[in-house]
């Protein structure tokens, strides 16, 4: 039914600003302002996320966007250098930079949360 569609993803955030710069200029990816005044995310894969204020916005509480990366640490490297905190979680489970490092493949990739401006949830994993 919906096999030949271009489905899209999309999130809320509380400052369409705030997000423009952390998405462009934080994480360097291609965003465009829209007709409607939103944010069109362009990803490598050829897909566009749609982004959109909400005054009454409730941060994500799960992963809203994952990015594979060759190297979590050097990925956190990058992020931490540009003030972005990756120790979001608390308790065993991560490393001092926030980084879990699963005991065996099976329990999944190295990876590593941070938050956005809008308090929603994205990570970076070991491809």
């Amino acid at each position: 039914m919906f096999g030949d569609t271009k489905a899209f993803s999309g999130f809320s955030v509380d400052d369409i600003d705030e997000a423009r710069t952390f998405y462009r200029d934080t994480l360097g990816l291609t965003v465009e302002d829209n007709a409607m005044g939103f944010l069109n995310i362009h990803l490598a894969t050829g897909g566009v996320i749609l982004v959109y204020p909400k005054p009454d916005h409730a941060p994500a509480t799960y992963t809203i966007l994952n990015f594979p990366v060759p190297s979590v640490d050097a990925a956190v490297d990058e992020l931490n250098a540009k003030g972005v905190v990756t120790k979001i979680y608390e308790g065993d489970s991560t490393d001092s930079r926030g980084i879990a490092r699963p005991d065996k493949p099976e329990w999944g990739p190295v990876i590593c949360w941070f938050k956005d401006p809008a308090g929603n949830v994205l990570s970076v994993l070991e491809d």
